[in-house]
């Protein structure tokens, strides 16, 4: 039997959180018998003190992290990655044997890994539905694999100034454009649409009979009416279960020293988890 480890996924609201599902099923499918995977409800005013009441817990391995506290937990930090820097977002939290808190953030390589699962590994343009946390780390993946412009379509002055400093800040050649205007968007060969459910529920009629890639970070509920229409006209759509799940392949790696982490198992049980809600 593995030494018992501890692992979790910390946030608000937290219930309806995959993440001790797919961990779990990575524990099982790699052996770890001793492991465990949970949950718990933790604002930005009580992460310090929830932090700080595990120092001298050997048993804790790491940490999922997620809204609100991908930013809150930076200043609590003892490292952070280049990757999670760029974004200024931390949704890994590794705990090291010497008690080091490292935070990185698998949300970037995780939807490069979803993409190249479907065989996106490049692109000349792409379009980028909202903004914020998903957008910023939407545009920090953009950065490896798209070679010409990327347009952002947003609702205001100020969102459209913040995506284009985070174009700045990962290297991005930005150009943005009114909500309005966000079927336009579909001209692009990749979508990505970051924006909350039923946002962009009103463009589905507007897909195009030759859309490209749509890679749309929702996942519940699924499909998306967007995503729905976009397959029906043939089109191939990345899910955001396809990328929680690869960025939940990568924390278990960092968490756990074990590569690779069983990804088809990992994604059956999300699966699995979705169908009985």
């Amino acid at each position: 039997m593995s030494p018992g480890r501890r692992a979790a996924v910390l946030g608000s609201p937290i219930a309806h959180s995959l993440s001790p599902v797919l961990h779990r099923a990575a524990y099982a499918g790699l052996g770890l018998t001793g492991w465990s995977y949970d949950r718990f409800e933790v604002d930005e005013a009580g992460l310090p003190g929830f932090l700080e009441g595990l120092r001298g817990d050997g048993s804790w391995a790491g940490f999922s992290l997620t809204m609100p506290l991908k930013r809150a937990v930076i200043p609590l930090l003892d490292g952070i990655t280049a990757t999670a820097a760029s974004v200024e977002a931390v949704n890994t939290l590794v705990i090291g044997e010497d008690g080091r808190r490292t935070g990185d953030n698998t949300d970037v390589p995780g939807m490069i890994a979803a993409l190249g699962e479907r065989g996106v590994r490049t692109v000349a343009s792409a379009a980028v539905l909202g903004a914020g946390a998903t957008a910023s780390s939407a545009l920090a993946a953009l950065s490896r694999i798209c070679t010409g412009h990327v347009t952002a379509y947003v609702r205001s002055e100020a969102r459209a100034a913040e995506m284009r400093g985070w174009g700045e800040r990962t290297g991005v050649e930005i150009r943005t454009a009114a909500w309005a205007d966000a079927a336009e968007a579909f001209e692009a060969p990749l979508v990505i649409a970051t924006t909350p459910a039923g946002t962009t529920d009103a463009l589905a009629p507007l897909v195009p009979e030759r859309p490209g890639t749509l890679f749309d970070v929702l996942y519940e509920p699924w499909p998306t009416a967007l995503a729905a229409a976009w397959s029906a006209r043939g089109g191939p759509v990345v899910s955001g279960l396809d990328l929680l799940v690869h960025q939940a392949v990568l924390q278990v790696e960092q968490m756990t020293g074990r590569s690779p982490a069983p990804l088809a198992l990992m994604r059956k049980a999300g699966e699995q988890a979705l169908e009985s809600r």
